[in-house]
């Protein structure tokens, strides 16, 4: 299963210029000898993630540790990763500074700044970045750690703009930090598995304005093959349906 792990050394790397050059330094003095420290990664299909040219690569989440090892595992692929993180972030002391200089985005979850971010990645794309999507939207609250049921900003941003939509799988962060089960288990160090899938084709579902179920069949179909990709990591059987917590909760009639 295992690949080699950096492309970076057979791929032009992508520019960064002016002060996010030195943020982007910085989080890689950090962020590459943590990831060796906590784990060994292992990826299949690292070639699939574009040279270069905007792309939406697509992602499951189950801890707080993903943006990291993440954001490692695609730059070793030669281009600069941007993912839409909590706003709650910017609000860091040096993270902030990191992420700025990065040319992270912003989620303002829950209000009038809300779909600032989904333009942001709508921008980055037009300009030829490569943007992290984890469609659960949160880490996922399946006990299994299996997807949640995904948004539709995912299918959005795959359907305004004619690029790669790359389906990727990562499993093994969870065994390190698990915050729904407050657990921290740093050694020994974990496995942690990639599988980047072969770009989704989407020209059926291509319009000017797609509506609700196309974007809902579109959000679905990315999510689907990802957990597709993280069955073959964990080699089990995939569950047939997302998972909801809010259905969870609900009796047999329906009923809460």
């Amino acid at each position: 299963m295992a690949e080699p792990r950096n492309l970076r050394g057979q791929r032009r790397n992508e520019k960064v210029s002016g002060p996010g050059k030195f943020w982007l330094g910085l989080a890689r003095w950090v962020f590459y000898p943590l990831t060796l420290l906590l784990s060994t990664v292992r990826v299949r299909g690292h070639e699939r993630i574009p040279a270069d040219g905007p792309a939406l690569i697509v992602l499951n989440h189950v801890s707080h540790l993903d943006p990291i090892f993440d954001a490692v595992t695609v730059h070793r692929s030669s281009r600069v990763p941007r993912f839409m993180a909590k706003s709650t972030l910017w609000d860091l002391p040096l993270v902030k500074n990191v992420l700025i200089g990065t040319g992270q985005i912003p989620v303002y979850r829950g209000t009038a700044d809300a779909q600032k971010a989904l333009q942001a990645a709508h921008d980055g794309l037009k300009s030829g970045k490569a943007i992290v999507i984890y469609p659960d939207g949160t880490i996922t609250k399946d006990p299994d750690g299996w997807p949640m049921t995904p948004k539709p900003g995912i299918a959005r941003l795959a359907l305004t703009h004619d690029i790669p939509v790359i389906p990727a799988a990562r499993w093994g962060t969870r065994d390190i930090y698990d915050h729904y089960n407050k657990k921290f288990r740093p050694f020994p160090r974990k496995a942690v598995h990639y599988s980047f899938g072969e770009p989704l084709d989407l020209s059926k579902y291509r319009s000017d304005n797609p509506d609700a179920e196309t974007l809902r069949q579109v959000s679905h179909l990315a999510m689907n093959r990802v957990k597709e990709l993280l069955g073959e990591i964990r080699e089990e059987q995939p569950p047939a349906e997302f998972y909801s917590p809010a259905r969870k909760h609900k009796g047999k009639d329906g009923t809460a």
